[in-house]
């Protein structure tokens, strides 16, 4: 109910000049028949509701009721106690006017002082049934003018809405993004830095052992800038597409391990079969869980060994990485990722200390896999 007594927004311009025109036609033609009866009262009551019929439509919230009330009064005695003047039709205007420009209470009691008018006129009048027609008509333009404001008003919630959940969306994109090049940058730069590291040390003893691993290092960070790219859409083709290319799944899996094993990481995985046949959205979170957990296993305790289980059981596919070093607590935005790609998917994910050292442990449904 809280419309009820809200204050509705501002009508258009367009619709204050329009209410003001046929407020003004309508004083001008009941003013045609009672001038000539009675001169001063007509030209009083015509500039009475003029003036005031100007300020109730674009006056300040203020005075523009007051106006209103005192323009009504004027179109009352431009009238002259006649049902057939077409003056009152300005009562119509204004009592419509009330409806949409101010909260539905305060139309309301409006609504009852005009119809009380016309019923009084109606009552002392002899025989007289236009006043019915006057009742009927201001009646009608307040229930219209209520429902279209309503409308009105529903509309500019939707857009309101709409808007919401654009720029919504628009924040959930860039944590997206943030979360993608987080992952490929922090594992591009851990890994290329292992290969650069093995290729100094054996740039004096094994010339094609360090040739390999700055090959593979350039290689590693091609790939990364090209998922970079089609992380934050901007990989095209010549033709001015997106490219199809894949981002990487379930079945990358084994490539990420042996990538850190030709890097020169200690790591012992144990990755069942299935991985290959896992949906889309479950094989991009297990690998990049994956891959920030080997990251950082790698990154803060460089040398121990890492232990990889990746089991899909009918419901849900768990993964466990362990590393045997003692790493600090992590409080970055890669745990953070980690958790939050496994529980958009439904699942889990916990890490910190556990097992030999460090442990990372995620859990993510399987439902509907066949």
């Amino acid at each position: 109910m809280r419309w009820l007594i809200a204050r509705p927004e501002p009508p258009a311009a367009v619709m204050r000049w329009a209410a003001l025109a046929v407020l003004l036609l309508a004083a001008v033609a009941g003013a045609v028949r009672t001038v000539p009866a009675s001169p001063i009262v007509g030209e009083v009551a015509l500039a009475v509701v003029l003036a005031a019929g100007a300020a109730a439509l674009f006056g300040p919230q203020g005075v523009a009721l007051g106006a209103g009330i005192v323009a009504a009064g004027g179109v009352v005695a431009l009238g002259d106690g006649h049902s057939s003047n077409l003056a009152f039709f300005g009562v119509v205007v204004l009592a419509g006017w009330w409806a949409v420009a101010e909260p539905v209470w305060v139309a309301a009691l409006l609504w009852a002082a005009v119809v009380a008018v016309f019923a009084a006129e109606w009552t002392f009048s002899d025989a007289d049934p236009g006043w019915g027609a006057w009742v009927g008509g201001t009646s009608f333009a307040v229930v219209a003018s209520v429902g279209g404001r309503r409308q009105r008003d529903l509309l500019l919630q939707l857009r309101a809405a709409q808007a919401g959940l654009a720029e919504q969306a628009q924040v959930e994109e860039r944590t997206r993004i943030a979360r993608e090049l987080h992952d490929v940058i922090g594992h591009s730069l851990t890994v290329s830095l292992m290969h650069v590291s093995a290729a100094r040390l054996a740039l004096d003893e094994d010339r094609d052992e360090a040739m390999r691993a700055l090959v593979e290092a350039e290689r590693l960070g091609r790939a990364s800038l090209d998922e970079v790219r089609y992380a934050v859409g901007l990989l095209r083709t010549e033709g001015g597409t997106e490219s199809t290319a894949p981002l990487p799944g379930g079945a990358d899996v084994e490539a990420l391990v042996e990538g850190f094993r030709a890097a020169g990481a200690d790591v012992d995985a144990s990755i069942d079969a299935a991985m290959t046949g896992l949906p889309q959205t479950v094989g991009l979170a297990a690998y990049r869980i994956l891959q920030e957990s080997l990251t950082n296993a790698v990154k803060h305790a460089p040398g121990a060994k890492i232990t990889v289980r990746a089991d899909a059981a009918p419901d849900a596919l768990h993964l466990r990485v362990e590393s045997a070093g003692a790493p600090g607590d992590g409080v970055g935005l890669g745990l953070v990722g980690l958790r939050e790609r496994a529980e958009s998917l439904g699942g889990s994910c916990v890490a910190g200390p556990g097992g030999a050292g460090w442990l990372v442990q995620a859990e993510l449904p399987l439902r509907g896999r066949g």
